[in-house]
């Protein structure tokens, strides 16, 4: 688990200070090592830093102000193979192939036997020598071999050429800037605004689209220019010529397993997931649980102590949250384990909103707690941190998965919009409920985002006006079944919101989350399966639930769905200093004209419902997103 960036100028050789102030700027990625590469696109040099480990600094002269076309750097949090043997970036034996990597493999020791079975020989205990190896004999063919999470930054001097990739669900993000000067890339944005090729720019479309969609649906960001690699894919670049080509590597399995019983599925999953369980824990720093108490969390815990003995849990702890603390020190006493429950006060919330809200990388449209998750589990010596996300998504655990049924009977329905004349909030309800015509139109209903004509009316004329988007370009397969909704669960709710909210949360303080399920073999067996086995439009996670049936109590299996973040709406309406904030940054909002103060003003004297709660904080993260990466750039806009 790392940072990584790098660039390629392509016309002239620039200042390592670029690349020095870049590997800065992800500092919090990884305090336990620093390496640097820098290349002239023939040969190349392997440098240290000034938090590079003492024997490093031994091997490597600590990388001063010199000039290259080519630099990669690396930032290290050690998780696996502690020793100087992991450090990065990484060369193979002839130092024509370079490779940065964040991440964990973690079926790399099987790759490895195959390798050392052709003949390959290791210098270190890594998953990254694993890779390297891997690229030398399979070439870009590896990552579909790669069970993890992933981003990568390859240079191969031999075939002059520059890879991107990563991993399937994008579990790890990669962004890019690309121009006609130079390609950029980082573990996070604020690492690319470091390099002298970049000046930030909004990009309104990814704003608009993040309004809608509470994020900001990748390939696009919400700075111009710049763009998140998508799940899944590698991108080439030729040195040469600076031709780019984007690949997909996986997508989801065609092919329907029909003849398969729910007894063998339940059967089946439960096998995956104890792999993908024992798989995760391994680690040579201490691994902790993370549990809200719902079924998800509490079962990857359960999974594990089979595994690993001595594994403890915590869960946080904060207003409304009692019946999940309660649920999960039912499972800890059930199990044995140690829980330590981290109960986080208001005071504390307050005390850091607007950084945690800065570090976020574009607007945001709830109260964060995985930050203060981050934080206990760095101040108590976790490293690791196993997480129950993605399970939502794999089993169909959301509640808009239950109205699926009947939207799919209703919209035969939709014609009747054109009738309705009365424009009341009913009528805007029932309007905005019959406009949904496709599967993304659903999906992106169900996030509670601002509504289309609602992001129209807020935005000024002319910034309105100049977006170039069209959300059928958003489209993804379009089946009319719940294979459908999957596929926007996993590639939209998930890739581009859920697992980039976890990163920057986690990384934040030097710390790893990670997804059981989210393996390679349960996404593709879960997949696989006939819908009847995976939804039934009654109950979420019907599938899931009879796996954990024999591992979980009642009390748990019988808990409604929450969401996993802090009362932001009890926060506005009982909290002063939380309504004297979203004031403060409304009143400056405003004075800058990207949006219509009337409509503001509106909003923000009619709130009736949660929903109406999340329209504001976003305008309110819109601002402190403004603040922090543009205030001193206005003159580009």
């Amino acid at each position: 688990m790392c940072g990584i960036c790098g660039y390629y100028s392509f016309k002239k050789e620039i200042s390592s200070k670029n690349i020095l102030e870049m590997n800065r700027a992800i500092r919090h990625r990884g305090p336990d090592d620093e390496g640097f590469w820098t290349s002239d696109g023939f040969a190349g040099e392997s440098f240290s830093g000034n938090d590079s480990t003492q024997k490093i600094k031994e091997t490597f002269p600590v990388l001063d102000e010199t000039s290259s076309k080519i630099a990669l750097g690396f930032r290290r949090l050690s998780i696996v193979d502690l020793s100087e043997k992991g450090h990065q970036p990484m060369l193979s034996d002839d130092e024509k192939i370079t490779i940065t990597f964040n991440g964990e493999i973690y079926n790399f020791k099987k790759i490895r036997k195959e390798l050392e079975d052709l003949g390959y020989s290791f210098k270190s205990s890594s998953d990254t020598e694993v890779i390297l190896k891997s690229y030398e004999e399979w070439g870009t063919e590896m990552f579909v071999k790669f069970d993890g999470m992933f981003a990568i930054a390859l240079i191969d001097l031999n075939q002059q050429k520059l890879i991107l990739a990563r991993d399937r669900v994008g579990l790890k993000p990669l962004f890019y800037f690309k121009n006609d000067d130079a390609l950029v890339w980082a573990s996070e944005i604020k690492s690319i605004l470091k390099n002298e090729f970049i000046k930030p720019e909004i990009n309104w479309n990814g704003v608009y689209t993040n309004f809608l969609f509470q994020t900001t649906l990748a390939p696009e960001t919400c700075f111009k220019g710049i763009y998140s690699l998508e799940p899944a894919s590698f991108l080439t670049i030729g040195l040469k010529d600076f031709s780019t080509l984007k690949q997909f590597y996986w997508n989801f399995p065609a092919k329907r397993n029909n003849n398969i019983t729910e007894d063998e599925a339940v059967a089946k999953v439960d096998q995956l997931l104890s792999e993908s369980v024992k798989e995760q824990l391994f680690a040579d720093v201490p691994v902790t649980s993370m549990m809200s108490g719902g079924i998800d969390s509490t079962l990857i815990t359960a999974k594990s102590k089979p595994y690993k003995n001595d594994i403890n849990a915590f869960t946080i702890s904060y207003q409304f949250s009692e019946s999940e603390v309660e649920n999960a020190s039912l499972l800890a006493d059930k199990i044995d384990i140690r829980h330590h429950v981290k109960k986080v006060s208001d005071g504390e919330i307050l005390d850091q909103l607007k950084e945690n809200i800065q570090h976020f990388e574009e607007p945001y449209s709830s109260l964060e707690v995985l930050m203060n998750a981050a934080e206990y589990a760095k101040n108590n010596g976790f490293k690791v941190v196993l997480s129950g996300n993605g399970a939502d998504e794999l089993f169909a655990g959301y509640s808009h998965s239950l109205k699926l049924n009947k939207w799919l009977s209703m919209r035969n329905f939709n014609f009747v919009r054109h009738f309705i004349l009365t424009n009341d909030n009913f009528s805007k309800k029932v309007k905005n409920y019959l406009s949904q015509d496709d599967m993304l139109d659903f999906f992106r209903q169900s996030q509670v985002g601002m509504k289309p004509l609602e992001a129209k009316n807020v935005f000024s004329e002319n910034i309105f006006n100049s977006f170039q988007i069209n959300l059928k370009d958003r489209q993804l397969s379009e089946s009319k079944d719940y294979q459908g909704l999957f596929e926007y669960d996993m590639k939209y709710s998930l890739s581009s919101h859920h697992v980039f909210r976890d990163d920057l949360s986690a990384m934040k303080y030097s710390v790893e989350f990670r997804y059981p399920y989210l393996s390679n073999d349960l996404i593709e067996y879960v997949s696989s399966l006939p819908e009847k086995l995976r939804y039934n439009g009654i109950q979420n996670k019907p599938l899931l639930r009879k796996v954990a049936e024999k591992y979980l109590p009642q009390e748990i299996l019988q808990m409604p769905k929450r969401g996993f973040s802090f009362p932001l709406a009890h926060f506005i309406k009982t909290e002063p200093k939380v309504r004297d904030f979203i004031l403060e940054n409304l009143s400056s909002l405003k004075k800058r004209n990207f949006f219509n103060a009337k409509v503001i003003d509106e909003w923000w004297n009619n709130q009736k419902n949660e929903y109406d709660c999340v329209k504001i904080w976003q305008l309110v993260t819109f601002e402190l997103w403004y603040q922090k990466y543009f205030e001193n750039h206005s003159t580009y806009f």
